[in-house]
């Protein structure tokens, strides 16, 4: 390697330390937005206006209504100023959970209503987002989807000083709407079962099994989502294909059978992409072959 080689491989390295310890410049936020990301920089991070969210309406998901009544019930008493609660989401995958959460925006956006997508490593910086939000007028739901954590994450301990509430953390303006595949966030291990042993000179070993396995129960309101059946998951692929101006006749029918046993599940997702696939297969233009 040449000194010049050497002289700029030490630079680039000496510039990416320098990247970490610096102050990051944010740039404005866009409070005419009405989404945001949380974008992680280094040990900082910055809310990232979504320019474009996904435009859902509640109507379009079905066989959850339980479910939705008292999501949109919770999240209008918010709106209003009245108490309400942190939300967690459970059940089956493809079921509508993280839909329902997503159509909340599209129907209250109006009323004031803002929501920011947390990733889930992402939710040690929880206390530095309610900080920047704490004194805007509007409306915030902290969104964090398909919510697990590992047994020593970080994250875990933000989420929970945010749902118990502390005087740092508390904010009458935010509140964190979650969805998860598992009804225990914190992962359960098989020691955990066996006969009590006193490893590591603990006590009380139950104590922190308990502590693992409570996370869900700080969310005021749970609510749990269970696999469609067959019939459930036809109406829901025929409901999407209306969207797309198709029928849904004996042809679609198969055709929604045949994708959904390729895919080995019934779900609103998956029955949302058996009529996309299937819509633009009917509408092919030859001309494209």
């Amino acid at each position: 390697m040449s000194s010049l080689e050497n002289l700029i491989n030490r630079a680039e390295r000496l510039i990416n330390k320098l990247e970490t310890i610096l102050p990051v410049t944010n740039a404005p936020i866009d409070w005419s937005a009405i989404a945001w990301r949380w974008v992680a920089k280094f040990s900082k991070g910055e809310l990232q206006a979504i320019t474009h969210p996904h435009a859902i309406l509640l109507s379009s998901i079905l066989f959850a209504d339980r479910q939705k009544a008292e999501v949109v019930r919770n999240t209008r008493q918010f709106l209003q100023g009245l108490p309400a609660n942190n939300v967690l989401l459970t059940g089956a995958r493809g079921t509508g959970k993280s839909t329902l959460v997503k159509a909340l925006l599209t129907q209250f956006s109006a009323q004031g209503l803002r929501m920011i997508e947390v990733e889930r490593h992402d939710l040690v910086h929880l206390a530095e987002i309610v900080s920047i939000i704490r004194h805007r007028p509007e409306k915030f739901i902290i969104f964090c989807d398909d919510l697990t954590f590992e047994a020593n994450d970080e994250g875990y301990k933000a989420l929970k000083v945010v749902l118990d509430g502390s005087i740092a953390n508390t904010s009458d303006n935010v509140l964190v709407y979650a969805t998860s595949n598992r009804k225990n966030l914190m992962p359960e291990m098989f020691a955990d079962n066996l006969p009590t042993t006193h490893a590591d000179g603990e006590i009380r070993p139950g104590d922190t099994i308990e502590e693992k396995t409570a996370l869900a129960e700080r969310f005021g309101l749970w609510l749990s989502f269970y696999a469609f059946d067959q019939d459930e998951y036809l109406l829901i692929a025929a409901s999407w294909l209306k969207t797309f101006d198709i029928a849904f006749d004996d042809l679609a029918r198969k055709a929604a059978l045949d994708f959904s046993l390729s895919r080995g599940a019934r779900s609103g997702r998956v029955a949302y992409q058996f009529a996309r696939d299937y819509a633009g297969k009917l509408k092919l233009s030859p001309a494209h072959e």
